[in-house]
């Protein structure tokens, strides 16, 4: 369909499960994709799966950094000129504890990644972006809910959520478009690893009391979020913007 044909775009968090299958649905529809990643070994995994050649570039970067994203906003100025989509996807997870035991350092990190990552990236693109371009945000149904012991990253969700709204208001004069995407579990690694610590901290599975949540019974995939991804991403959606898309089976309702 080439939806994205020419369009420049930047994911941050690129390596893992949802950017990655993010990069390649763009780079199928046309899109010259700069990846990056915290780690640059990560980011040259990537891009051998991808196989892109000369519509993929790649560059380190720290999101919670302003030199470090300025220089990688800067690079993908240089390769292709004027930036049209910024998908802030970087995150991590922290832990789980109750509140007079949560760490502080951790709520720190999980913030700094989360809200000054996505705060950046945007402050730094939006100078570079196109009329008529589109930021999304990845947050999460935890974005619009609370749970016991998750401080940090709910917190750091719902605050998400919040910088896409002001930036919505903002940037709508000049037709660039910005919302956040929701997901619900997701079958990936980062998924794992928070049923982990949830199934020692509850003692039964925690995939299961995910899914026992969520209607449609089950997890998603890093490629339904994509689509998702690249609706918001296009002019698809066109007269969306300031907008929670719920990607997460029902989860929220």
């Amino acid at each position: 369909m080439n939806i994205l044909k020419d369009k420049v775009c930047i994911i941050t968090g690129g390596a893992g499960s949802i950017g990655l299958a993010t990069a390649r649905l763009f780079l199928a529809e046309g899109a010259k994709v700069m990846l990056t990643d915290l780690h640059r070994n990560s980011l040259d995994a990537a891009a051998k799966a991808l196989d892109a050649g000369g519509n993929l570039e790649t560059c380190a970067a720290d999101v919670s950094n302003a030199a470090s994203v300025r220089g990688m906003v800067g690079t993908t100025v240089r390769c292709w000129g004027e930036i049209d989509v910024v998908f802030s996807n970087a995150g991590i997870f922290g832990v789980v504890a109750p509140i007079s035991e949560y760490p502080e350092e951790t709520f720190d990190a999980v913030y700094a990644v989360h809200v000054r990552g996505a705060f950046l990236t945007c402050k730094y693109a939006v100078p570079h972006m196109r009329d008529g371009g589109s930021i999304v945000i990845n947050s999460s149904v935890a974005g619009t809910r609370g749970d016991p012991g998750v401080y940090a990253y709910i917190t750091a969700k719902h605050a998400q959520v919040g910088l896409m709204r002001c930036l919505a208001k903002e940037l709508g004069p000049r037709r660039i478009r910005a919302n956040t995407i929701h997901p619900g579990p997701i079958g990936n690694a980062f998924q794992r690893a928070v049923e982990g610590d949830l199934s020692r901290i509850i003692q039964r599975d925690g995939e299961k009391f995910f899914d026992e949540q969520i209607p449609l019974g089950r997890h998603g995939t890093p490629d339904e979020i994509a689509r998702s991804v690249l609706y918001l991403a296009s002019d698809m959606s066109s007269f969306t913007t300031g907008c929670l898309l719920m990607v997460d089976g029902g989860m929220s309702v």
